[in-house]
């Protein structure tokens, strides 16, 4: 139990956070998630916030066993460069993370045992759990702690989308980390100075992209070989088929560490069914596998017919329908540079359809802006270019662009696939042209930041400001938007250097304006999550962010 003098002493602006969670101002997950960022234990947070205890974990969880998720096995590559999180699930009982985001909003020390900041969020020290070992029998210290976030921050590396979450540790110029930004003061100990305040440094260590990776780390090596600090090793890795994670001996940190201990199964089996949901129903009816990654649309009612359990998480998980900035023609012309096109495009589409035709409705419209209600400093103020159809073919022709011809490409699967086809029927219908090109997901995933026109799905990130550092940000990894605008990186900096939830609303609406007013993205609605396990399957509820956490699974006692 935590004590009232431990909540006294907590960083300030945890006690501003109270006071706006207090007043309405700000959701329980997003309190607990901006207090536990700056240190506080999720038990001490709980007490600030005047809430219950946390439920613990529970005590009769069985030991051993299998476990079978139906998920798809995608090909390995440099842990930093992630792009979705299949390839976590495979690494995630070998690579541990720092820190963990949970459910509830909460961040929780893993291989660090806590985190201290200073009142301007400018200085980070990080406290690296002590007794951790590599399964080589390696020491695990402040060193590779140190080491893991350099490689980090270094933007030079093609598709490294972790130095956009690290971006306020690194040299501009370089691309990589700013002399003293990362200083190893002890065996145990890590300081981190920033360039300026940034309240999203320690939940960007708990995105899936940042496993701990030993310093003999060969991104292609075979998974067999992978050097880390947990208790499962891989030994099978089929891409689009199987993989296989079984204990490997290696003694865990956690079962003393983690109250309720963890990785009560000895075997995790991940098996690869595709895109098409009927046959994951078909595996389940033929008890072919226990857990689903995740269920999508009509079949969520499908899979409650059959008595499987159900999770769900209302999530900050969308759609985005894109056209690149930087796409050309055969003639060397970007085709959607022009704003007017961008914006035709968006006026066109009604998202209320979207989120009918697309995801049966689960979920809450949205405002092509990617913020939204889930995030405190939403400006609800800011909307929408109108849905007019008719203006949208007004634009089309006053940029020289009504005969055009679009592709609009997607994924083949279920609700990104029909959601895709609601954006290319309703611009048809307002007399642009459309052609669907609907490619496998082995070969769409390839190039997924690249295509003129598409649609790709993005997961929940806990502050609001994240995914628009992820996204949109200049030049970063994944904008795959070909978006690059001063004043909205200069707000966005300035949006991540302000505790006070009212002031920072203010500079997001300004961000928000910005994306709408450019016609940046159709991004039609927030969605729910579902996860459907079977009866005798405990732990393994739908995570907000779809953050691979096995650790917690087990089978009825």
């Amino acid at each position: 139990m935590t004590s009232m003098d431990t909540v006294r002493q907590v960083h300030p602006a945890a006690k501003m956070y109270a006071r706006e969670f207090k007043q309405g101002q700000m959701s329980r997950r997003e309190f607990l998630a901006r207090t536990t960022a700056l240190g506080m234990t999720a038990s001490a947070a709980y007490v600030l916030g005047g809430l219950g205890q946390p439920a613990q974990a529970a005590g009769h969880a069985q030991r051993g066993g299998t476990i079978r998720l139906q998920s798809e096995v995608r090909a390995h590559k440099d842990t930093r460069t992630y792009d979705w999180t299949q390839m976590a699930y495979v690494t995630h009982g070998t690579l541990e993370y720092l820190i963990e985001y949970n459910n509830d909003g909460s961040f929780r020390p893993m291989l660090l045992e806590g985190w201290e900041v200073n009142d301007d969020a400018t200085e980070f020290t990080l406290k690296v759990r002590q007794g951790v070992t590599w399964n080589n029998g390696d020491a695990f210290t402040a060193e590779d702690v140190a080491r893991n976030i350099t490689r980090w921050t270094d933007s030079t590396v093609e598709g490294n989308s972790m130095a956009a979450r690290m971006a306020s540790l690194a040299d501009d110029e370089t691309g990589q980390a700013a002399d003293g930004a990362i200083t190893v003061v002890d065996e145990h100990t890590v300081v981190l100075k920033t360039k300026r305040p940034d309240i999203t440094l320690i939940p960007g260590m708990a995105d899936y992209p940042a496993p701990v990776v030993h310093s003999s780390y060969d991104p292609n090596a075979d998974l067999s070989e992978l050097v880390g600090t947990g208790p499962m090793q891989v030994v099978q890795n089929e891409v689009g088929v199987k993989a296989v994670l079984e204990k490997s001996g290696h003694p865990w940190w956690g079962d003393e560490a983690l109250e309720g201990g963890g990785w009560f199964i000895d075997r995790l089996e991940i098996i690869d069914y595709g895109q098409d949901p009927a046959a994951w129903i078909a595996a389940a009816e033929s008890e072919e596998v226990d857990v689903f990654y995740e269920t999508v649309g009509d079949f969520i009612d499908i899979m409650d017919a059959i008595g499987w359990q159900k999770s769900d998480v209302a999530t900050g998980s969308t759609i985005v329908i894109r056209p690149n900035q930087l796409a050309e023609d055969e003639n060397g012309n970007k085709i959607y540079g022009d704003k007017r096109v961008r914006q035709a495009l968006a006026m066109a589409v009604d998202n209320a359809v979207c989120l009918e035709l697309g995801y049966a409705d689960r979920g809450l419209v949205a405002d092509n802006c990617h913020v939204g209600p889930v995030h405190p400093e939403y400006d609800d103020s800011v909307t929408r270019l109108p849905h007019d159809p008719a203006k949208a073919l007004q634009l089309m022709e006053e940029a020289g662009m009504a005969d055009f011809e679009h592709e609009l490409q997607s994924i083949d699967d279920d609700w990104r696939k029909n959601t895709t086809d609601a954006v290319a029927a309703q611009l048809r219908d307002a007399g642009i042209n459309v052609r669907r090109t609907i490619l496998p997901g082995s070969t769409f995933w390839n190039d997924w930041t690249k295509y003129a026109f598409s649609s790709t799905n993005w997961n929940h990130r806990p502050l609001g400001t994240q995914v628009l550092a992820l996204a949109y940000k200049s030049g970063v990894a994944w904008n795959e938007f070909g978006f690059a605008n001063d004043e909205f990186d200069t707000l966005l900096a300035e949006a991540n250097s302000i505790a006070d939830v009212d002031a920072r609303r203010e500079v997001m609406g300004k961000l928000q304006a910005i994306l709408i007013d450019e016609g940046v993205t159709i991004q039609p609605y927030w969605r729910s999550l579902y996860r459907h396990s079977a009866p005798n399957i405990q732990g393994a509820d739908a995570h907000i962010a779809y953050l691979p956490q096995a650790y917690k699974w087990s089978l009825s006692a």
